[in-house]
This record gives structure tokens, C-alpha cells and sequence, in this order.
């Protein structure tokens, strides 16, 4: 039987984009199944956005970002970003792929890519057609597919699903029940696919 395991991110994540190659790999190594799922960061469960946080603690986000990145081989633009659009509507496009069965991994890459690692203004329509077409999706389509009404659904969905399970911060992991927050938690995620304890 098939092992499924709930993935919970944004494109606008940095430590989303950080994880992700690593948390596929081991979703591979276990023939586990990645069931995606696009949200926003959810205060109501105790979630804090990093602009709403002490300067001392987004010092040292900031250069724990770095630390991950480095470890992970992860290029991290972190400068010249203030301008840059939000990147919500990217998470859009990853959910009309996966709805369309389309590559859905190979775009949030893509996505991720040039946002957090080339610092491009992936909010913009005019920025996101040429990435698309480049990594070989039809812009125009899949911007329609994904300003389609059920899109909102799904980011409803998303969204309930997540605060009903507990998940306040990005990314988060869900397998068997068991939430591990955090890309620096893959590790325990494994344990428990590899059938160990789970607290260890």
C-alpha cells in the first residue's frame, strides 16, 4: 500500500524552497507518495510572519536562512527584496499543475528557484510568463487554469484542513497523523517511516 505523505507550503517560503529537493529525496528513498497542499502561514495556531518579530530573532533568521541554505547548496538571495511582489499568486499555478496532472514539482521548483534564489518578482504576471515558458508550461493556459473558481476552493480546503490539524508554520509535514514542523524536522520524519519510535 501506498505511503502518503501531506506536504503543507508556499512558494513564498524560504525555508519551503530551502527543504524541498532534500524532503522529495526522501519521500523517494521511502516510496512515499508527496500529496501537496498550498497555505498561508496560520496565526490562529500560533504562527508569527517574520516582519512582525523582533529585530534580534529576524537577525538570526536571517542568518540561520543562510546556514540552511549553505548545508542544503541552496542559492539564497536575501538582498534587494523589498520591492518584489508578493508570491502568493505562484501557489496558485502549483495547484492548477497538480489539478491538471501536470508537473506541479518541477514548477514549485522553478518557482522557488527564482524567487528565493535570483530574488525575480514571481508576483507579476509579465515576470512568471517567461519562467513558465522556459520550464516548459503554456503561461497563458495555466494562469487561466488557475484563476478558475475551484483553485479558490482548493486554497480554502487547504487552508481548513491545515488549522484543523494543527499546522501553524511552513513547511510542515503530516504522515500517519504526525505533524514535523520545519524542514530541519526531516530527519524524525523518517524515523517514522523507517517504523521507529516517534519520540526519539
Amino acid at each position: 500500500m501506498s505511503r502518503t505523505i501531506d506536504y503543507f507550503f508556499s512558494v513564498g517560503s524560504p525555508w519551503a524552497y530551502i527543504g524541498f529537493d532534500a524532503f522529495l529525496e526522501l519521500a523517494e528513498r521511502q516510496g512515499a507518495t508527496v500529496r501537496p497542499h498550498i497555505i498561508s502561514l496560520i496565526e490562529e495556531n500560533g504562527a508569527i510572519y517574520s516582519r512582525n518579530r523582533p529585530e534580534a530573532r529576524r537577525a538570526y533568521w536571517y542568518r540561520d536562512l543562510s546556514r540552511w541554505a549553505a548545508l542544503r547548496g541552496k542559492p539564497l538571495a536575501l538582498e534587494n527584496r523589498a520591492g518584489l511582489a508578493d508570491a502568493a499568486p505562484a501557489g496558485r499555478l502549483v495547484i492548477a499543475a497538480e489539478q491538471e496532472g501536470l508537473d506541479w514539482i518541477g514548477l514549485t521548483r522553478a518557482l522557488q528557484s527564482a524567487f528565493w534564489g535570483r530574488a525575480e518578482d514571481i508576483g507579476q504576471p509579465e515576470h512568471r510568463a517567461g519562467l513558465l515558458a522556459a520550464t516548459g508550461f503554456d503561461a497563458p493556459v495555466l494562469e487561466a487554469r488557475a484563476a478558475q473558481p475551484d483553485v479558490d476552493a482548493i486554497l480554502r480546503s487547504h487552508y481548513a484542513a491545515a488549522k484543523e490539524a494543527g499546522v501553524f508554520g511552513i513547511p510542515t509535514f503530516r504522515y500517519e497523523g504526525e505533524l514535523y514542523w520545519g524542514q530541519d524536522s526531516l530527519p524524525f520524519l523518517e524515523r517514522h517511516l523507517d517504523g521507529k519510535p516517534l519520540i526519539a
